[in-house]
């Protein structure tokens, strides 16, 4: 289970959405370099970065903050957002992106997945937004006919290394996590999904570690983090202490 603490980037600042909803953006950075920064710091090992504009616009717009964003930390980021293009993932990858991440494109053009996961191992992920069951796309603009099951499993066979599951209806309203329409995309599939979208306090952390979570690969949180809902500390640390106890459990009695 990895925790991964999000940047959504909308005009170069550090922001966050009420359910994707560009109009309501409240700004917590001025600085999203120094952000990412702190989220290192704290000690996670993972970072998710949205580049906002860029879903809309369907190009990357925020490349300048993503950059240094880039040269302020060594822990891997995964990025989306106006990832459409093979052009745009080879270029963010050779910019040090650790994996990318093809939302709309994923419904649009699912040629361009498969020949993304092909060319790049490990390096791409699919991201599922979904809006009463349906998946959502450009920038959260439009409802497609696609439920997020359908839309995974096209993808069992491709090498996709990860699908990241967000709840539109919960996203940034911090209303808990929706864990059966996760689980169930997770059991559906053979990739491992991260759930997101809601995740509002140190209880919802220690619900996604409870046993009927473990086929999740890890959650996103965001406006938890900004807001002080969430100690980084305790959330790493309840972490920490459900891998021991895993590690301790695969031992070989003596």
């Amino acid at each position: 289970m990895i925790l991964f603490p999000a940047i959504d980037l909308k005009e170069g600042r550090c922001v966050r959405l009420v359910q994707g909803d560009m109009a309501q953006a409240i700004v917590f950075s001025d600085d999203p370099a120094a952000q990412a920064g702190t989220f290192q710091e704290q000690g996670f090992p993972w970072l998710h970065v949205v580049d906002l504009d860029g879903a809309f616009a369907g190009a990357p717009m925020n490349a300048a903050a993503v950059d240094a964003i880039l040269a302020a930390v060594t822990i891997p980021v995964q990025l989306g957002g106006g990832i459409r293009e093979m052009r745009t993932v080879e270029g963010w990858l050779a910019k040090g992106v650790s994996r990318v991440i093809i939302g709309t494109a994923a419904v649009k053009d699912p040629t361009f997945v498969r020949e993304a996961a092909r060319r790049f191992p490990g390096k791409i992920a699919v991201g599922i937004d979904a809006k009463d069951g349906r998946v959502a796309v450009e920038g959260w603009a439009k409802t497609s006919t696609v439920t997020a099951e359908e839309l995974g499993r096209r993808f069992e066979d491709a090498g996709v290394a990860a699908i990241i599951y967000t709840d539109i209806a919960r996203d940034g309203i911090l209303k808990g996590l929706n864990i059966p329409m996760t689980l169930g995309l997770a059991q559906a599939v053979k990739i491992p999904v991260i759930a997101s979208g809601g995740l509002a306090s140190i209880e919802d952390v220690h619900r996604i570690l409870e046993p009927d979570c473990a086929s999740l690969a890890g959650a996103i949180t965001g406006r938890a983090l900004y807001d002080g809902r969430i100690d980084p500390k305790e959330a790493l640390a309840a972490i920490a202490r459900v891998k021991a106890a895993q590690g301790k459990g695969a031992q070989a009695p003596e």
